[in-house]
């Protein structure tokens, strides 16, 4: 009885006299004209727009998660590609956007991951359905060949090929969050996108940096994680 009284009745009371009285924006969910400044939002094919951060559900918040994929899924299934090629298509799309160079150690330059599966006498890019030309043409004297379609290659030793590419596109440009509607993307990411933006909306590069400095947040508690820019009430801004 006591713990149901303290627990149930007493704590929340306390917690939401609290939140209303010195957080009550962020209590309500912190809205804002047209979303949440909690929940990122899709402005992908809009170039007048900052881009958010990729997500795997879409950005539905009715199925909020991850795509649990994890470093080792390099080679693609049918209809399901893998995390490596995910990342290498998203940094082609941002690449050509931004007009920035879009390569990445492990990609190929058509945006799919440079991964060989390597049989006795015989190597394959796998991620390379043909009649694809195969990223490189020959792996330690044997030629490579493009992957037929509907040929298993699980038996095959799986080699990724890490190329000498530096990248230029930020991790977050590329990867998904945790919950797929993170609402902030990295200072670093929003500079990349300033030129593009205040190019499409015909502004000054400085006007439209300065917005980017004033939507960016600072770490919690001032020193856990790395300052963010929210996108939604950054490109709110914009619009105004």
């Amino acid at each position: 009885m006591v713990l149901t009284v303290v627990a149930g009745g007493l704590y929340p009371l306390a917690v939401l006299g609290v939140a209303r009285v010195f957080f009550q924006h962020k209590a309500d969910g912190s809205p804002v004209a047209k979303g949440s400044r909690l929940i990122a939002q899709d402005f992908a094919g809009d170039r007048r727009y900052f881009q958010s951060r990729p997500s795997a559900t879409g950005y539905d918040v009715l199925r909020t998660g991850a795509s649990n994929l994890g470093p080792e899924s390099v080679v693609d299934v049918p209809g399901r590609p893998s995390l490596l090629t995910q990342v290498c298509a998203r940094s082609r799309r941002v690449g050509e956007m931004e007009g920035v160079s879009a390569a990445r150690p492990f990609c190929t330059a058509s945006g799919v991951g440079a991964v060989l599966k390597i049989f006795p006498g015989r190597v394959v890019s796998v991620n390379e359905p043909c009649p694809a030309v195969p990223f490189m043409t020959e792996y330690q004297g044997v030629n490579v060949e493009c992957a037929q379609k509907g040929q298993s290659y699980a038996a095959g030793r799986t080699v990724p090929i890490r190329g000498g590419a530096r990248w230029t596109i930020p991790p977050d440009a590329v990867t998904a969050s945790g919950s797929g509607l993170d609402p902030h993307i990295s200072v670093r990411y929003a500079d990349l996108q300033v030129v593009r933006v205040a190019r499409e909306r015909g502004r000054p590069v400085e006007e439209v940096r300065a917005l980017v400095r004033r939507h960016t947040d600072v770490p919690a508690l001032g020193f856990m994680g790395e300052p963010g820019v929210n996108v939604l009430a950054l490109n709110l801004d914009l619009d105004r």
